[in-house]
């Protein structure tokens, strides 16, 4: 077992142990771009202000690319001996180049350096997520055009109530989309700001240029305060609020595509390829897909709390703590994916049964706010009206009729103020039609 970098004081190696439980490369290997992206552009700026030799920048620069090349054909590999992703970069890079390379370090420390890479690899995920969830709101709205004149009960307490279109009911989810990319557009404007420069937690007595580097990697500023530019997951915990609120909406979905995929509901067909059967039933046909939708969105809240509840006792600045921010992140941000990637052709696959929706809708009461608008219409007070309908609904269930099978007559000895024209309100395309608001 080698002498750790950091191991000057130290005379005693590393418990196995210690070692085997203090190492994150299993999980943080995943930043190796992210974390010579970034040591490249330090590399540069302590070149360029003179701390390090042009030409030793330059060598180091040079041997990062390559070895970006070399590990992601495969021939480099990383070792739990050098704990994380840092070490594991530059002990390669100082066998590729030399002891050159150990100047590499000049002016950071992994505290910071991790901060970056944190929020350089969230940066480009939550870009790609937005593009996902622009997907799927795209893939809603093309159903939404389609099914404009697709008739469907409303419901409230799940029980029916208005009549809508399937185009407003899937209407409401692209708005919820549109403000989940709204949501993950805020956390990156907050959180594209370079840490790099603040050390440990106290900044550097060497002549950096942080806005340099600021610059170089895209970031809009620098986090001026050292001690909160190492410390802050505020980032990371916007992202997982903000991935929970997504996955609810995605939950919410999947809860009514299975209860409309019921033979007690018939209002939509899974497509073969997007189901699954049972090992011992036979006629089974599963909606595994939102199932799994609605079961993995625990895991996002999970991976909230987590995060809260692993920060919440911090002090400043940085604590080893800290390295337990990546795994549930990394989840969140796979589960997402995976979630949006199968959810845009599932919902392509969809068969609507249009019959059977619009039977749901007629077969009902659910017109009766629409009589209630009618004799408010005709000069009748809302509370009367109210209850004039409320009457009328009660006398069809005692009759076992709906209230377009009642005859003018009957109506008239509730109120006398409704005519013929009253059965047009009963129309559920009327009905939807007539809706202003």
């Amino acid at each position: 077992m080698e002498k750790k970098v950091w191991g000057g004081r130290f005379k005693k190696l590393l418990d196995p142990r210690v070692e085997s439980f203090n190492a994150s490369i299993s999980f943080d290997q995943r930043l190796y771009k992210e974390d010579i992206q970034g040591s490249i552009a330090h590399a540069r700026m302590l070149g360029k202000t003179g701390i390090i030799k042009v030409e030793e920048s330059t060598q180091i620069i040079e041997g990062l690319q390559a070895l970006l090349a070399s590990i992601k054909a495969g021939t480099s590999s990383f070792s739990t001996e050098n704990e994380d992703i840092h070490m594991n970069i530059e002990t390669l890079l100082t066998e590729r180049i030399g002891p050159v390379a150990k100047k590499l370090h000049t002016a950071r420390s992994r505290n910071d350096q991790v901060a970056l890479d944190m929020r350089l690899y969230l940066r480009n995920q939550i870009q790609e997520l937005i593009s996902l969830i622009d997907d799927f709101k795209n893939t809603l709205s093309k159903l939404c055009s389609e099914h404009s004149h697709t008739y469907m009960p409303g419901y409230t307490h799940l029980q029916r109530a208005q009549p809508i279109t399937l185009s407003i009911h899937l209407g409401a989810y692209v708005e919820m989309l549109g403000r989940d990319i709204s949501r993950f557009n805020d956390c990156l404007k907050r959180m594209n700001k370079n840490p790099l420069g603040a050390g440990a937690l106290a900044g550097t007595t060497l002549n950096t240029n942080r806005a340099m580097v600021a610059e170089e990697l895209e970031f809009d500023g620098v986090i001026e305060n050292t001690m909160d530019a190492v410390s802050d997951r505020d980032y990371l915990i916007e992202f997982l609020a903000d991935g929970s609120i997504l996955a609810m909406h995605l939950s919410r979905l999947s809860e009514e595509l299975i209860i409309w995929a019921t033979d007690e509901f018939s209002f939509i067909e899974l497509d073969d390829a997007f189901a699954t059967g049972s090992s011992l039933m036979p006629q089974k046909r599963n909606p595994d897909v939102p199932e799994l939708v609605r079961g993995k969105t625990g895991r996002l809240y999970g991976h909230l709390v987590a995060m809260l509840t692993m920060m919440k006792g911090l002090p400043l600045a940085y604590n080893k703590d800290m390295q337990e921010d990546k795994e549930g992140v990394f989840d969140a941000i796979d589960t997402l994916r995976t979630c949006l990637t199968v959810m845009i052709p599932f919902m392509e696959s969809l068969k609507f049964n249009k019959e059977r929706m619009y039977a749901a809708a007629s077969k009902s009461y659910i017109c009766a706010t629409d009589l209630l608008d009618y004799l408010v219409e005709r000069n009748i007070s809302f509370r009367d009206a109210h209850e004039i309908v409320g009457q009328l609904v009660h006398h069809c269930i005692k009759e076992g009729k709906y209230l377009d099978e009642l005859d003018l007559e009957t109506y008239k000895k509730f109120s006398p103020a409704f005519n013929q024209d009253v059965y047009e309100y009963l129309k559920i395309e009327n009905a939807v039609k007539k809706r202003k608001s």
